[in-house]
Order: C-alpha cells, then structure tokens, then sequence
C-alpha cells in the first residue's frame, strides 16, 4: 500500500507510507527556505533537537551512542548508524522488539534545503505506528527550532493527536 506516492517535497503534509509483510516504512518530504548547515544544525545539535524532537545525547560518529528522552517520560536509546555532515544522519531505534532506523537526507536546493526523513523497519501492529503522526507533528516544529525557538511539549502532543486519524490504520 502506497499513500500519497506523489509528493511535492515543497507542499508536503502527510508521509508517504509503505508496508511490506508486518513491517512499514514512513518517508517525509520537507523543504525549508534556510541553509543546509543550519538545518543539519536542528537535526544534529542537542539544544536544537531539544526544541523539535526530545532532549538528546549523541555520540556525533558512526556507532556512537543516541539517546532521545521526551517529556522525561520515554526514553529511547539507539546507535548513529551514519554521519556524513551536512547530509546524512542516521540511527537506530529500537521499537517493537525490532530495530528500526531513521534517516535524515538533506541537499541543497538554491537558498534552501530538501529534508527527507524514513523511519524504516517498523512493526505494522506495534507501538511503531504512532510514529507517522508523532514525525508529522515533530517535524511542523522544525522550522521554529532552526530559528532557535522551540516548541511547546503541549502543541506537539495536539498537533500529534490532530493528525493521528489521517493516517489510516496499518493492521491486518
């Protein structure tokens, strides 16, 4: 099942998402008006992350330690799998008894920059599901924390409630 194979990276809403057997791949496309380095910036640096995403450690090294915490309430620790600054940066998480990897691809696009996240490998009856909404709200918040201001947990939470229905259900 594919669901809006046809995105506009500039006009994004949903991710794009694949099954395949009892696992799922969820992509998004995302442009931002602002300079590659300052969006690896949001993505790689602890105080940026923290605005967007959860509060995090990184071991900024293939192998080295990722530690995400949201809300001090879950807690997620996985290994960086690639960093090639500016462009990628991957980990992995474990979900689901599975090990599931995200990926950030960046390139530039004149002023700009093309923000590609998949979170690959995800259980389609598990926890993982919730991640599609949980990426989509996390990433509206993005543009906010490249400019250095972040987000609060409360809106992050509605956002992610808002857009869990319009994503369809996975299960069998």
């Amino acid at each position: 099942m594919t669901i809006n194979a046809q995105i506009d990276p500039r006009n994004a809403t949903l991710g794009e998402v694949t099954t395949s057997g009892d696992a799922f791949a969820v992509v998004f496309h995302r442009y931002y008006p602002k300079p590659i380095e300052k969006v690896w910036a949001a993505l790689t640096t602890p105080e940026r992350l923290s605005d967007w995403l959860a509060q995090a450690e990184i071991e900024s090294r293939p192998g080295g330690t990722m530690r995400l915490t949201w809300n001090g309430q879950y807690h997620m620790e996985g290994r960086v799998i690639a960093w090639e600054p500016p462009h990628t940066f991957a980990w992995s998480w474990p979900l689901d008894d599975r090990e599931t990897i995200v990926r950030f691809e960046l390139q530039a696009d004149g002023d700009g920059c093309l923000l590609t996240l998949t979170h690959s490998g995800l259980a389609r009856n598990g926890n993982g599901s919730g991640v599609r909404a949980g990426w989509h709200a996390h990433l509206d918040g993005l543009p906010a924390a490249i400019d250095g201001r972040a987000t609060p947990w409360e809106m992050k939470t509605a956002r992610e409630d808002a857009l869990d229905v319009q994503y369809p259900d996975l299960s069998d």
